[in-house]
């Protein structure tokens, strides 16, 4: 007679996998103590942020000394060009963003700037990007997405996707395509709560996976999950946590329904408030591994080595009490560090400088520029006076980076007034001393209105109607999603707010195409 005798798993390397498969950020420009402790004992990521960034030299330092700790590190970052950026959060982005790029629709211009990005990348050591994003915005009033997407066409989004991709992975930077199965029809921000999506199965496959598709067929080395629940797909689960989303729908084989995808799933920030406010950051890390992520993405806004223990412990914890199969984390880990090899040889090819100036001639073509008929529109040439309108900004873009136009305006010309006017000041009881003291403000100078997504906010458009109503010669500069009809003398869709974008719409408003970058 013999007993059965459940198999204990090795607590060294059930630790070690649990370290490896999560991806934290942490806050300093080097490596705390308790980072390299953890590099040493198995953590296979580390997530990067404006935080940890300085310029290129101390970035190429810093992803020296975590390297140091473990070669095959996986050393990732929130860098999707446009308004999304951390390599260059205290300037604005050298690149225009995806909606740029789609505007212009030439997928060969959408691979180079993703390469040169990815050239910037890779000589700062950096080999893991979370991007590009491959959501489709078919819901205009997105919050959350708007010009972090090439558009609202599937097609378009798909080609420029297998671009980017292409190019990013060109420069050996491993390309992370987001949010699966598509984030861009939400009308919530899941920073902030758990969006549901409810279509059917066939729009979704005939609308949101096609850019997904196209980035797999493109080699993307990984994918990320989107915080977001289709009741269609699962109405239980968010995607991320969901096992019909991540082993059905995503690495299924296409035969089986599935888009066949084998390479790397990490989920968005665990520590977002639809998954922490309705799971919680431990449990649903488990149910993440366990439906199929391969690596739990946490840091932006919990970065200490407290939050890394309590994830790891809760994996572990899964794993002892049956909830997370013990080959699934193992299968988890080797994906992390496959993917931590390849980013290593990758790093031993010839390092090329990346041309900066591919940026500038990319944000200029994107440029929408209507001019009222009839009218004549003089350049700016001496201290006007620049307004700009802006939301809060959502999390993923943050508020540290400038945008606008007013800066740059005003080292040109001084004397050049400026005034940034918040939602607060806009309340419909204090419209009309906002209009009159701006107005004033502005008498005998030319008036620049500039705006970011003026469509979603009807305190920014009540303002800019009654702007432009009293100064039909103001020039308005849209750096958001263009939405609505354009107004003013000259209006200028930039299509994105990446300090590129700015300096392309700050050459037509003076007049002096090629006169920056």
């Amino acid at each position: 007679m013999s007993i059965l005798v459940p198999t204990v798993p090795d607590s060294d390397q059930l630790h070690r996998d649990a370290l490896t498969v999560l991806q934290p950020g942490f806050v300093g420009t080097e490596p705390p103590e308790w980072l390299r402790r953890h590099l040493a004992a198995g953590l296979g990521s580390v997530a990067l942020f404006d935080r940890n960034v300085v310029d290129l030299d101390q970035l190429s330092a810093l992803t020296r000394a975590l390297r140091a700790e473990n070669p095959d590190l996986l050393i990732a970052i929130d860098e999707e060009s446009g308004d999304v950026t951390r390599l260059e959060a205290g300037s604005g982005s050298s690149w225009p963003g995806n909606l740029a790029l789609g505007a212009i629709d030439d997928p060969a211009l959408t691979r180079d700037v993703a390469r040169e990005l990815g050239r910037a990348l890779a000589a700062a050591g950096v080999n893991y990007n979370w991007a590009p994003t491959a959501d489709v915005n078919s819901n205009p009033r997105n919050p959350v997405i708007g010009v972090r997407s090439f558009g609202a066409d599937p097609e378009l989004c798909a080609r420029h996707t297998a671009a980017w991709v292409e190019g990013l992975q060109s420069a050996g930077v491993a390309a992370c395509s987001k949010h699966f199965p598509g984030h861009g029809d939400t009308a919530v921000d899941s920073h902030h709560g758990l969006p549901v999506i409810d279509v059917d199965l066939d729009v979704l496959r005939a609308r949101d996976l096609i850019p997904f598709q196209a980035a797999i067929a493109a080699g993307t080395k990984a994918v990320m999950t989107a915080h977001i629940m289709i009741p269609a797909l699962d109405p239980k689960l968010p995607a991320t946590l969901s096992p019909t989303v991540l082993r059905d729908l995503l690495r299924a084989a296409p035969a089986d329904g599935g888009l066949g995808y084998q390479g790397l799933i990490v989920s968005d920030a665990i520590e977002m408030g639809a998954i922490a406010d309705t799971f919680g950051m431990g449990e649903g890390t488990v149910l993440a591994l366990a439906a199929g992520a391969d690596a739990i993405c946490v840091g932006g806004g919990l970065a200490d080595e407290e939050t890394v223990l309590m994830l790891r412990d809760a994996i572990v914890a899964g794993v002892r009490s049956g909830l997370l199969a013990e080959e699934r984390l193992a299968d988890a880990a080797e994906r992390v560090r496959a993917l931590g090899s390849w980013g290593r040889i990758a790093a031993q090819g010839e390092r090329v400088e990346p041309d900066l100036a591919v940026g500038l001639r990319a944000a200029r073509r994107a440029l929408k520029v209507v001019r009222a008929p009839g009218q004549v529109v003089p350049p700016v040439s001496e201290r006007p006076y620049v307004a700009s309108f802006s939301d809060e900004p959502n999390i993923a873009v943050g508020d540290v980076t400038p945008w606008g136009v007013a800066g740059m305006l005003a080292d040109r010309f001084p004397g050049t007034r400026t005034r940034a006017v918040s939602a607060a000041e806009a309340a419909p009881e204090l419209l009309d001393a906002l209009v009159g003291e701006l107005l004033a403000g502005a008498e005998g100078r030319r008036l620049v209105l500039v705006v970011r997504d003026a469509h979603r906010h009807a305190w920014m458009s009540a303002a800019l109607r009654r702007l432009v109503a009293a100064r039909p010669d103001a020039a308005v500069v849209e750096m958001g999603l263009p939405q609505s009809e354009p107004v003013g003398a000259l209006y200028i869709a930039t299509h994105g707010a990446a300090r590129v974008c700015g300096l392309a719409a700050v050459e037509v408003l003076t007049g002096q195409p090629g006169a920056v970058g």
